[in-house]
């Protein structure tokens, strides 16, 4: 299983209304695209320097899977709205 795991943190005038927005977004793509087999996303709820607003976990059953989402074009469509608001990201890839 690979687990794919991106963390945000939005700019300081980034709305609660905007993050739950691409929360949504976010969770819907499991049903948009097929090699995405779960879609975890989580939003911070104690502010401190070092925390992020936003974390998103998804899994799929191969690389291959994730390279298929990654540039699907639902997923840039929340990708483009993500660069827009973002302060900045990290990301993690693993194999489980």
């Amino acid at each position: 299983m690979i687990v794919h795991i991106v963390m945000i943190k939005f700019k300081n005038d980034t709305t609660k209304e905007q993050i739950l927005d691409i929360k949504n977004r976010l969770e819907g793509l499991v049903d948009k695209i097929e090699p995405l087999n779960t879609m975890e996303v989580g939003l911070n709820f104690k502010p401190s320097d070092r925390a992020m607003d936003l974390v998103l976990t998804a899994t799929f059953n191969t690389k291959d899977g994730l390279e298929v989402y990654s540039p699907h074009s639902a997923h840039q469509e929340i990708v483009k709205d993500i660069k827009a608001l973002g302060e900045y990201t990290k990301v993690v890839d693993y194999e489980k």
